[in-house]
């Protein structure tokens, strides 16, 4: 392990806003956000796969009264998203380091009001289409975390994993389904308030359009 690396997993050892094994909360959180962390009733917004955590802070800093959690297994990436949080003083952004296959141990039924997953890894083997994080078995988990009517967001540039996105959230429940294979020239960028991860602007800027979808996965 790198010096640098050594350094900020010290950092998430004494950082309060990064949960991760070892510390008190990891083992009780479950069902608890509001109560033993946020100390807020505010709606719990995750990023799944959250890297360095650009997006959770920048919606953090958009929407103060939304509590944001950004969730990776990579502790030297979310040091970079806890400090960049600390820096602006953000009390309602939280990481959760952990993998995502185990969210169910973390949040309980309809705890969380929307997911976002941002330029996940697009897992472009046959083989490897269990791991994709649009797969079936990751939208049931979904499904039962968000509240009735929750929302899932994805944004990617990779044409395959998003046609096959799109084909599996239709197959799998989901209602209210907005789309596009452009997003910076669809009216559903608004929702985006500007906020551009490092690889969002470094495919943007190799002439990559931006795929997105939103819709409806909370059991209702």
């Amino acid at each position: 392990m790198t010096r640098r690396k050594t350094h900020r997993f010290l950092q998430n050892a004494e950082s309060s806003n990064v949960i991760e094994a070892g510390k008190p909360l990891y083992k009780t959180i479950r069902g608890n956000w509001g109560s033993e962390y946020f100390r807020n009733d505010n709606p719990i917004v995750l990023e799944l796969a959250c890297g360095k955590g650009e997006y959770t802070v920048g919606l953090g800093q958009a929407y103060r009264n939304t509590n944001f959690i950004g969730v990776d297994i990579k502790g030297d990436r979310i040091a970079r998203g806890s400090k960049a949080a600390q820096l602006l003083g953000l009390t309602n952004v939280a990481f959760l380091r952990t993998d995502i296959n185990f969210l169910q141990e973390f949040f309980e039924a309809g705890e969380v009001a929307e997911i976002w997953i941002t330029f996940p890894d697009p897992q472009p083997r046959p083989k490897q289409e269990k791991h994709r994080l649009t797969h079936p078995r990751f939208l049931t988990i979904y499904k039962q975390l968000l509240k009735p009517g929750g929302t899932l967001h994805l944004k990617t540039d990779n044409p395959e994993l998003f046609a096959y996105s799109v084909e599996q959230v239709n197959a799998n429940g989901a209602t209210d389904l907005q789309f596009t294979t452009d997003l910076y020239k669809s009216p559903l960028n608004r929702i985006h308030i500007g906020i551009k991860t490092k690889y969002e602007e470094l495919f943007h800027n190799k002439g990559f359009t931006i795929n997105y979808l939103q819709c409806k996965m909370g059991v209702i």
